[in-house]
């Protein structure tokens, strides 16, 4: 059933638990997958009911079902009825406003996050909310769209029987959180690249308007950015404090890493927002110092005139007795005058160095 909100004020008034799906459509039509493995096997497929997961639920293999596209609500629906999982939590799955949060319950734990890539030419964000739903042997990873995001993962399923092959369903989850928040980094060093070029045009050239709307963009951007990263690392302290049987004690070392990593990315997005503030003083003292050459200029100008209008305010009155007005040389001295003030006042200004 394809039912879809594009903002949270729209679902207002419908009672707790209500499944509509609530924010950009992704992709149109869902499309799930199923990867379970062992030690020794492994399956891979692609699935057009999730009954056809059924025959795994009593497997002591791992079940990793992969959900692309979360406008099929009939399909989250089947999944909360197969695996009694809370209206709640199904709910939030299809709501892709979240925040990123670990919740955890009786038989299973849930887990929303947000992955964050650069765009190739300016620099700009696409988020994909990314929800993760972990039972004792399945993990179900709900997607928006369909993408490359899980690729390394699969491969290492596929090419190996190491540690990932052989630990449980918390280890498969540790590597999906470790994948998202990897990313980052890739946002890190295009996000570095943005600031580096923005500090090279107000440093060596004049700043020009599109200079503040490119300031302004990036300022909202890691405010956006700081509101999705700052979170996971108070969600993988959550799972560390975790007593849930589904997390076993000898991944938290791995989900330290994650935390380390997490750290690391808030830390660089504050630091980039102090340089940001930097970058718009410079900005503004940019603009300033350029009023304040250009009001420099006008006020000495201004000064040169003020004596030439003095005189010609003089003379040109109409009083009848101005002996200067009967004098034969009075024009040719008066041009004199008009020419050697404002030589006197440019080599004066030379001189104070206000030129």
């Amino acid at each position: 059933m394809f039912e879809s909100l594009t903002t949270l004020s729209e679902k207002s008034g419908l009672p707790p638990g209500s499944l509509i799906h609530v924010g950009d459509v992704r992709e149109a039509v869902t499309q799930m997958s199923v990867i379970d493995y062992g030690a020794e096997n492994i399956k891979e497929h692609k699935i057009q009911s999730i009954d056809e997961i059924l025959k795994y639920k009593e497997s002591d293999t791992v079940t990793w079902v992969i959900i692309e596209g979360l406008t099929d609500v009939d399909i989250v629906k089947r999944i909360g009825t197969m695996f009694d999982i809370h209206q709640l939590v199904l709910e939030d799955i299809l709501n892709t406003h979240q925040r990123p949060k670990f919740e955890e319950y009786d038989d299973h734990l849930f887990i929303v996050l947000k992955c964050l890539l650069p765009e190739t030419e300016q620099f700009s964000v696409t988020y994909e909310q990314v929800s993760l739903l972990v039972l004792k042997n399945f993990v179900f990873a709900f997607k928006e769209k369909k993408d490359d995001l899980f690729q390394p993962i699969m491969q290492r399923i596929r090419s190996s029987n190491g540690r990932l092959r052989n630990l449980k369903a918390d280890y498969l989850t540790y590597s999906i959180l470790d994948t998202i928040v990897d990313q980052n980094f890739i946002l890190i060093d295009s996000l570095d690249e943005a600031i580096t070029s923005l500090e090279d045009v107000l440093l060596t050239s004049e700043p020009v308007k599109n200079t503040l709307n490119t300031i302004q963009k990036l300022k909202r951007e890691i405010i956006r950015i700081r509101r999705h990263v700052s979170p996971v690392r108070e969600l993988i302290a959550e799972m560390l404090r975790s007593e849930s049987p589904l997390i076993d004690p000898k991944t938290h070392i791995y989900l330290r890493d994650v935390s380390d990593h997490a750290i690391r990315v808030t830390e660089s997005i504050e630091s980039y927002r102090e340089i940001l503030t930097g970058l718009l003083d410079i900005y503004i003292s940019s603009v300033s110092n350029k009023m304040n050459e250009t009001m420099k200029v006008l006020t000495v100008f201004a000064s040169i005139f003020i004596p030439l209008t003095f005189l010609t305010g003089i003379y040109g009155m109409n009083f009848e007795y101005m002996p200067e007005l009967k004098w034969q040389w009075a024009y040719p001295a008066l041009w004199c005058v008009f020419i050697i003030l404002p030589i006197a006042l440019l080599v004066y200004f030379r001189r104070k160095k206000w030129l």
